[in-house]
């Protein structure tokens, strides 16, 4: 033939071929493990939209974070859900809370663990919502002062990683000022910054029992249409002292992500959230897909997009089967 043409399939001829020209590599230190802690003894509670994931509570801990640490996962994300729940969630800040008491137990046994604190309030509101509620408006200004009190508790406890998914505006400087003022200045801030009014949203209320019980998010979570403002959300956070920054969800924000790592230079985190989590496993369990291919490409496509970490309830698994790789 009288062509010229570049031969691209040279480096995709074997296995070993194309692992040493591939770009983009997962490693099971890449992943962040959600947890969600609940009060009594004895307490599996399955999630049944989340198949795989339960509540526990502090007595099964230990096991669950020794396979964690087995597998080579380096972080976990805690999140809790209490008996009592009351109009300002005052349980989030509670020093013996029930996510304060997981942090102290988690370090105690497993100090090489870095542990983040999900710093909001919705699951221990009575009526489900991120900030104080007043003539059904969520307001902003008193709100911070709970988040800031509610993330002090939680390094007192001794979280390595103050993460706030409110998205009230100025939750992080409030935020970093208390935590400053308490004498916990070298404790960073991964904040949950870009964080969109999501449908993939509803398993995890399944999960943390922090459904809003009227109206929505969407006055404080930010529209699934805007790409722009993600910018000026990560921007001002890092003004205000973050340390990382949180996309969340992933899977349809992938452009979001790469926007944000071409723009700023700090550690970005994917939230694969439990809506994303919760398809995969449905459509395998109807055998419709194959989930471990399915689940790989997905954090890869994240790792792709410029993530440095990825939070995602597939972690053990993922970390699983790159054992498994080797």
């Amino acid at each position: 033939m009288d062509l010229q043409f570049t031969r691209h399939r040279r480096l995709r001829t074997t296995s070993s071929m194309r692992s040493i020209v591939r770009e983009t590599h997962l490693h099971a230190e890449d992943f962040i493990y959600p947890i969600f802690v609940v009060e009594g003894e004895k307490k599996r509670n399955e999630v049944k939209s989340m198949p795989g994931v339960e509540q526990i509570s502090l007595d099964y801990l230990n096991a669950e974070m020794q396979e964690v640490s087995d597998l080579g996962i380096k972080s976990v994300i805690v999140f809790g859900v209490p008996d009592e729940k009351d109009e300002v969630g005052s349980q989030a800040y509670h020093d013996h809370g029930i996510v304060q008491r997981a942090i102290t137990q988690i370090k105690e046994n497993f100090p090489d663990l870095v542990v983040i604190a999900d710093t909001c309030l919705c699951q221990f509101t009575d009526h489900g919502h991120c900030g104080i509620v007043k003539e059904g408006k969520i307001l902003n200004d008193p709100t911070l002062d709970l988040l800031a009190r509610t993330a002090v508790s939680q390094a007192k406890a001794g979280a390595d990683i103050i993460a706030p998914s409110n998205m009230m505006d100025g939750f992080v400087a409030a935020i970093r000022r208390g935590l400053d003022e308490a004498g916990f200045e070298d404790v960073p801030v991964m904040s949950y910054g870009i964080k969109y009014s999501s449908a993939f949203y509803g398993p995890f209320r399944d999960a943390a029992h922090s459904t809003p019980q009227f109206g929505d998010r969407k006055t404080y979570q930010m529209d699934p249409a805007n790409r722009m403002e993600a910018l000026r959300e990560a921007e001002s956070d890092l003004l205000e002292g973050a340390d990382f920054l949180i996309v969340k969800p992933a899977l349809s924000y992938l452009d979001i992500i790469r926007d944000v790592k071409n723009n700023f230079n700090v550690p970005i985190v994917a939230y694969n959230v439990s809506g994303e989590y919760a398809m995969i496993k449905a459509a395998a369990q109807n055998g419709w897909v194959d989930e471990k291919a399915i689940v790989m490409e997905m954090m890869i496509s994240m790792k792709r997009a410029g993530v440095d970490m990825i939070l995602t309830y597939h972690a053990k698994d993922a970390a699983r089967w790159l054992k498994e790789q080797h």
